[in-house]
């Protein structure tokens, strides 16, 4: 193989899988319109935080009766609510199939001390979701960020459960279709699939979810931070703009930014096919070259954000030191940033194909995959 580099070089080289890339043509002016230094309970904040909960609901598509809300701390925030105010009502199923998903068990078990149901698959599978007792609370991701593997579609869960179902959406939501119908509980954050400014969370709730925080009341103390309820009630200004602590209007204008944005182009349809041609062409990449795979055992669940990939190669003797050694390589020579595997993950690449990515940078940096390769396989016979 030929270790010319490539003539072709992506324009934006930002491959990261969160934060994640800014919208096409993202400039500070278009933040300009951003409230700073006034109250976030003023009447210009009140109105900002009421449109992106307005606009978030439009563009993914979420049912009316459904209630979204700003929290602090992230993706991670908002799962922590949900499990510290939700769980210990009925038995629990906790899935995971990567680090995240992991973490979540670790609270509900060791923390929350509460005797769940745990189904674990390696990284690049998923459990079989035919197993899974859906009559009780069940927790798992959507997209496992770190793995490279989603859940293809909602038809294992059932309409009439039980159960709840708490689903962290943080690298699925404005790139995945989320049956709204089949989850009770979704979060995420802005730094995923919008390339938003970290720290906020988003928290969407169903009627169901919401009966439960009204009915039960957990046998644990609940911080400040987690309560959503108020006398037995919902607290509704949380799901109206008005948050539990002080969020960032910079970042606020920056979420309502890559929300027109999304709207702009033709919402989540157009944001699902965005990711998914990203997707594509790393699939007609590797399906081309024996020397690299992605993580993902079944196509079908293979992910079209967080696509994670492995060197296949029979000559690499360490599979961490090379796959660092030509992560370091690409972002040498910044073709692509931040692309290494997640360090709880399988040695190897991660590339974020989200829909604020575009195709042509995806296209551009496969080249560089087999220079990089090529060079680093070279660099390691000359070592041995």
């Amino acid at each position: 193989m030929a270790l010319t580099a490539p003539a072709a070089r992506p324009a934006n080289p930002r491959f990261s899988s969160g934060p994640c890339t800014k919208i096409p043509g993202f400039s500070l002016d278009m933040l300009s319109d951003a409230p700073l230094g006034r109250s976030h309970r003023a009447a210009a904040g009140k109105a900002k935080l009421k449109e992106a909960i307005e606009l978030t609901r439009e563009v993914l598509g979420v049912p009316a009766d459904y209630r979204i809300g700003i929290v602090p701390a992230s993706d991670t925030g908002a799962v922590e609510m949900a499990l510290w105010s939700l769980l210990g009502a009925r038995p629990v199923e906790m899935l995971a199939w990567e680090s995240f998903g992991e973490g979540w068990v670790t609270d509900v078990v060791k923390q929350l001390k509460l005797d769940a149901t745990v189904r674990k698959a390696p990284y690049g599978e998923i459990v079989d979701l035919a197993t899974v007792d859906f009559d009780r609370d069940v927790v798992f991701t959507w997209n496992g960020t770190t793995s490279g593997v989603r859940v293809p579609d909602g038809s294992a869960i059932p309409a009439d459960r039980a159960g709840l179902t708490i689903c962290d959406a943080t690298s699925a939501a404005f790139a995945m279709d989320l049956p709204f119908d089949r989850l009770d509980v979704v979060t995420f954050s802005w730094q995923k699939a919008l390339g938003g400014e970290g720290a906020h969370g988003m928290l969407i709730l169903s009627p169901r979810a919401v009966a439960r925080l009204e009915s039960y009341t957990p046998a644990w103390p609940l911080p400040k931070i987690f309560r959503m309820t108020k006398g037995g009630k919902l607290i509704e200004g949380i799901f109206e703009g008005e948050t539990i602590n002080t969020p960032s209007m910079l970042c606020v204008e920056d979420y309502l930014v890559a929300l027109k944005w999304a709207k702009s182009i033709g919402g989540l349809r157009a944001l699902i096919a965005r990711a998914e041609a990203n997707a594509k062409v790393i699939a007609d990449f590797v399906a081309t070259r024996d020397w690299i795979a992605n993580l993902a055992v079944d196509p079908a669940t293979a992910s079209t954000t967080s696509v994670c990939l492995k060197f296949t190669d029979p000559r690499i003797r360490d599979g961490a030191v090379f796959a660092r050694a030509v992560a370091k390589r690409l972002e040498k020579e910044g073709v692509a940033l931040d692309a290494g595997a997640y360090r709880d993950a399988p040695p190897g690449l991660r590339i974020w194909c989200g829909s604020t990515v575009e195709t042509a940078d995806v296209a551009a940096l496969m080249p560089w995959i087999d220079w990089a390769f090529a060079a680093e396989i070279e660099a390691q016979a000359k070592a041995a």
